[in-house]
């Protein structure tokens, strides 16, 4: 099943085609074959062997009776039997001539000359040749040469043209109102599969117009109502965690506003720094734990440079102190959602800075698989994470620090996959690790 597989087109359009026509050829075909060799083999022997009978006719009685009456016979073989007949007496016959065949696939011209051979006592030549309208045959007799002009009508049956047109036209016309057809239906096929695309890498192209079959048009109404369903959730989800970020920021905004009104006092001093930075990595975690869970979802994608985004972020990076180098072209242009994409390349050069102290970014473009893709590459030279654990460090907790919350990279993860793309751990050639995004252009 494999080579016939190979062989196949792999187009729904292209595939239902074949289904659609490959059959009717078949038995088209069949029904040529059967009409080319029964039919058309049965009337070619008989108009042939009826052509060859009046020639042999008019031969013969050339030959049995006396010069005298020859122009009478010559007279009425072109008024009965509808022949052009030249005599010319004592002229010799110089035999056969070798003659490209004129129509190899058509059995008329084998026929006749075996009805010739079956019929005539003399030698003969058929000339289909010289003359595009008549048949030619030059018949060499003991007392001269008789010249046969015959119609090519005579010969050929306007069934096979009839046939032939019906079975031509009605192929051209099944294929055109099947390709009429499959179009419609494939296109609505494909807008169902670009909308569906579009809503996974997050680009809002709204409701699809259901088109098409009624399942095809059942699947576009499921897939509006399953759009409709996930953005209503994810807004209620975003308005349940903006509500939740408020509640747990007053509180804290209430015991920072302590802490900076209490009096000075050397005794508490110590513990009260510790205390304001306590509430700081609270207030950390809660953006952290909500970025993780919000996601962002609610961004639009548009045109963006991304060259320019990871040179901002990698400028960002080293106002916090990190060693930054970066290496991309001065353009690289892709339908991206610009912020979420920042936070997913932050949270890599931030654990990068936190366990390493050089970094290296590069941008390329890559084609694999017939798509392109711009890959965005970080390497540190960190201790970098074993090749065994490299799938968990993307499990959202698990963090390698005793300061991280682990979900930097379950983050970074979760925003390049709903640009469409992948991103994976791999050893680093600066004896770090290297992690690898790939976005589709």
């Amino acid at each position: 099943m494999r080579p016939l597989g190979a062989l196949l087109p792999r187009g729904l359009f292209a595939r239902t085609l074949l289904i659609l026509l490959l059959p009717m050829v078949i038995l088209q075909g069949v029904a040529l074959q059967l009409f080319y060799g029964g039919h058309l083999d049965v009337i070619s022997r008989r108009l042939a062997g009826a052509l060859a009978g009046d020639v042999s006719f008019v031969a013969e009685l050339l030959t049995q009776m006396p010069e005298e009456s020859h122009p009478l016979i010559l007279r009425e073989g072109n008024f009965r039997l509808g022949l052009a007949l030249s005599w010319q007496p004592g002229r010799g016959f110089s035999g056969p001539t070798q003659r490209a065949p004129w129509m190899s696939f058509l059995p008329l011209e084998r026929d006749l000359d075996q009805a010739l051979r079956e019929q005539m006592p003399h030698p003969f030549d058929a000339d289909w040749h010289s003359d595009p309208q008549s048949i030619v045959i030059r018949v060499g007799l003991p007392t001269g040469l008789l010249s046969v002009e015959a119609p090519r009508k005579r010969l050929l049956s306007t069934t096979l043209y009839v046939f032939v047109i019906w079975l031509v036209g009605s192929a051209l016309l099944a294929g055109a109102v099947a390709v009429m057809f499959l179009k419609n239906q494939v296109r609505a096929i494909r807008r169902l599969a670009t909308a569906a695309e579009d809503f996974g890498l997050g680009r809002d192209s709204g409701a699809i117009k259901p088109e098409g079959a009624r399942e095809v048009r059942q699947a576009a109404l499921a897939f509006n109502n399953m759009q409709e369903r996930i953005l209503r959730f994810v807004s209620q989800r975003t308005e349940m965690l903006a509500g939740i970020s408020h509640d747990l920021r007053t509180p804290l905004t209430r015991m920072r506003l302590t802490l900076a009104m209490l009096p000075p006092d050397p005794q508490t001093e110590e513990d009260l720094a510790a205390l304001g930075e306590d509430v700081e990595e609270m207030e950390r975690l809660v953006e952290t734990y909500l970025a993780f869970a919000r996601g962002e979802g609610t961004e639009q994608a548009r045109d963006t440079n991304l060259s320019s985004l990871v040179a901002e972020v990698a400028e960002k990076a080293r106002r916090a102190g990190a060693q930054v180098e970066v290496q991309a072209p001065e353009h690289l242009s892709l339908r991206l959602r610009g912020d979420a994409l920042k936070r997913a390349l932050g949270n890599l050069l931030d654990n990068a800075r936190r366990h390493a102290e050089r970094i290296a970014v590069a941008v390329s473009e890559a084609r694999e698989a017939g798509r392109d893709w711009a890959e965005i590459t970080v390497d540190d030279d960190g201790p970098g994470i074993p090749a065994a654990q490299r799938n968990e460090a993307f499990r959202p907790f698990a963090s390698g620090s005793a300061t991280g919350t682990g979900l930097g990279l379950a983050i970074a993860r979760d925003i390049v996959r709903a640009h469409g793309g992948e991103i994976l751990l791999e050893e680093s050639p600066m004896r770090g690790l290297r992690a690898r995004i790939r976005l589709p252009v």
